[in-house]
């Protein structure tokens, strides 16, 4: 009989734990223990996320604030830049000059090309220049001068900013530019030894079909017919190069003392890509952008 007793009291014990009742209070009870721990652990997400989104905001604006002075810094030196250069037969100048062209958007200039495209217009400057070319003389400094100034004025170069390639060449060129009032922002001088330029200019080759130019050392042509039909410039020879460096360094030298206050000279042995980060990074520094 006591034993029939006790089980009936631990059953009813045991009943009452898994009444409905009591399994809706322990579900309540455990819903709110879940509750609290997501609230814990809302609140632990969320004050982590206010200890890391100040991180964040002062991360962010650092970045931007860099990125948006380097913008600045590019795109001021852009917007109008005028800019010179000069470097020896095969320094690798027209190289150079389509990389500065790309990257500060100026107009590349060229006297030659100026030259031309005065005759064709039949400006002033370019009727008078082809008087002299179509006699077979040198076209003088004066009207060369007039047909720079010209180009120069014109609305391209005003809103854009130019690159004078090659010119001045002379210390009277670049003192007729002066007393027109065209002066520079950068004076870039594109440096490469006397010997390095004779190896580059002896060895260079032109494919008479396609006009396609190739160094028999450095960048040599791909097969063995092209090769037989290249040509040999006839003044891309050793003397002949030897006295073209002799006159360049004679009037190079007078034309940098015109240029003293904005000249950078820049070391042309190297990758092009190399050479050109120097040059950027040069003109940069002395438009002081």
């Amino acid at each position: 009989m006591f034993r029939l007793l006790c089980f009936l009291v631990t059953f009813h014990h045991a009943a009452f734990a898994f009444s409905p009742t009591s399994l809706g209070h322990q579900t309540a009870s455990l819903s709110a223990t879940c509750r609290s721990r997501s609230d814990d652990a809302h609140r632990i997400s969320f004050a982590s996320g206010c200890q890391m989104k100040p991180l964040q905001r002062l991360a962010r604006p650092q970045t931007s604030t860099q990125l948006e002075a380097s913008a600045s810094d590019e795109e001021s030196v852009k917007q109008g830049l005028k800019l010179l250069i000069c470097g020896a037969p095969a320094a690798g100048k027209g190289t150079q000059c389509a990389y500065i062209k790309e990257t500060f958007g100026v107009i590349h200039l060229s006297t030659g090309d100026m030259l031309r495209a005065a005759v064709a217009a039949e400006t002033e400057v370019g009727l008078s220049a082809k008087e002299y070319m179509e006699a077979g003389k040198l076209v003088p400094d004066e009207v060369i001068i007039g047909i720079v100034k010209d180009r120069l004025d014109e609305d391209d170069c005003k809103e854009q900013g130019w690159l004078l390639d090659g010119f001045p060449r002379t210390q009277a060129q670049a003192k007729a530019l002066e007393d027109e009032g065209i002066t520079g922002d950068c004076f870039i001088m594109l440096n490469v030894p006397d010997e390095d330029l004779v190896e580059r200019v002896v060895g260079r080759r032109t494919d008479p079909e396609t006009g396609d130019i190739y160094h028999m050392t450095f960048s040599p042509p791909p097969t063995k017919e092209i090769e037989a039909r290249l040509v040999q410039r006839s003044d891309d020879t050793e003397e002949k190069v030897k006295v073209r460096l002799e006159q360049y360094h004679a009037n190079v030298a007078a034309v940098k003392d015109s240029y003293t206050d904005i000249t950078v000279e820049i070391d042309g042995v190297g990758k092009p890509t190399d050479v050109f980060e120097a040059i950027k990074k040069s003109v940069v520094e002395k438009v002081g952008a």
